[in-house]
């Protein structure tokens, strides 16, 4: 029985993703999730995505209606719909950390950034995007479902699970008022740790800076702050440089 696909709201069990690739990385990566895929009748390239859904028993849907009420771009010719998962974190990995993050194509670079650069492991705190819009997930070109994303109601309640003083995990937060400059030179070499990014409008609160190590990316005054994209770049490069 084909599953009833509306226009997706943050309360529905279920989200999807939109374009062949995205797609063809959530059958790949989290085949058990998946509910079905809708293929366009002008996509040229259904044979092999037909072969993968068949192989991993997924209901395949030829809808051109069902697409374009899912999608508002034009070029959008398959489209996965999948039930929403949770995630643990692996306390023995290299994190990094999203406070309040607000917009959802920069989350979903940031995804597909970490996933680049060897972070698999993502906290969110919350009140913040929601992980599993199709517009947050697109924008990760479908790097979200090779990571463990996972929200938490406070840096407390993270910072209890992950990052008690027993856990060996060292703590760093990116904020303009540090005094210790990241470079090549200067980046630490932690066996464990979590970079810690905020807010793309008001980056992290002052007090970070009184429980964690403070750094900031060194830059010219032209410019107020870099974007948190870019940042989030520049940081977790450093930090995986050689294999870290």
């Amino acid at each position: 029985m084909e599953f009833a696909v509306k226009p997706y709201k943050k309360e529905f069990e279920y989200s999807y993703v939109l374009g062949a690739f995205p797609t063809i990385e959530l059958i790949t990566k989290r085949p058990e999730q998946v509910e079905e895929v809708y293929i366009h009748s002008s996509f040229t390239d259904r044979e092999n995505v037909e072969r993968l859904c068949e192989s991993r028993g997924i209901p395949v849907r030829n809808n051109d209606r069902t697409i374009a009420k899912l999608s508002d771009k034009e070029n959008v010719f398959v489209i996965g719909v999948f039930r929403k998962y949770t995630d643990t974190l692996d306390a023995g990995k290299p994190h990094l950390m999203l406070v309040n993050p607000s917009n959802m194509g920069n989350a979903g670079t940031i995804f597909r950034t970490c996933l680049a650069f060897g972070i698999h492991d993502i906290a969110i705190i919350t009140p913040a995007i929601d992980p599993f819009h199709p517009k947050t997930v697109r924008a990760s070109m479908g790097a979200i479902f090779s990571l463990r994303i996972h929200c938490f109601e406070s840096f407390e309640e993270y910072r209890r699970q992950y990052a008690d003083g027993l856990s060996g995990r060292e703590l760093y937060s990116f904020m303009l008022t540090a005094e210790d400059q990241l470079t090549v030179e200067t980046c630490p070499k932690p066996e464990l740790y979590t970079l810690i990014f905020g807010n793309e409008a008001t980056g992290l609160p002052e007090e970070y800076a009184d429980f964690t190590n403070a750094i900031k990316i060194p830059q010219s005054p032209e410019v107020d702050s870099l974007n948190l994209t870019i940042a989030v770049g520049i940081g977790t490069f450093l930090f995986r440089k050689e294999g870290k």
